[in-house]
């Protein structure tokens, strides 16, 4: 973690939710996390076998604690991106407007693309009626989309 970063205000998308941290710090590829707030919003702890949730923990590898924990003001950051990308999640971060996203897990999304159902939904039509994918499931269904940029 760089000594010139301070904490500052971020947003998070982790589990489809938004997360409002007060103290996060980007570095170079890397978004720092205060580790009491991770607690708090995600659920996430520095405990002696990993970085945990629930049952589930993510061993830090041995000689790699530095880029997955780090005091700075007296308190503990851990290093987000480092743990997805330990776990095979997909990231994606804006330091410049302090947003970042968090996908779902490897083993997910091959679950999710095993079961061969899209996932679901929705979105307006051109007169602004709301439709769900969900609502044609078992029915053959066309998907046009484009982007401007």
């Amino acid at each position: 973690m760089t000594t010139e970063s301070k904490p500052a205000a971020a947003t998070v998308i982790h589990d489809d939710q938004p997360l409002q941290f007060e103290r996060a710090i980007p570095d170079s590829n890397a978004l720092w996390l205060d580790a009491a707030e991770l607690k708090r919003l995600a659920g996430w702890e520095l405990k002696p076998e990993g970085i945990c949730r629930g049952d589930l923990c993510v061993p830090i590898p041995p000689g790699r604690e530095g880029e997955f924990t780090s005091k700075r003001d007296g308190a503990t950051f851990l290093n987000f991106t480092a743990l997805a990308d330990q776990m095979g999640k997909p990231w994606a971060g804006d330091s410049k407007h302090r947003v970042w996203y968090f996908g779902a897990e490897a083993s997910d999304r091959g679950n999710a693309l095993r079961s061969l159902e899209a996932p679901d939904f929705e979105l307006p039509d051109l007169d602004g009626k709301l439709h769900r994918l969900s609502n044609y499931r078992g029915q053959k269904v066309f998907l046009l989309a484009w982007a401007s940029w």
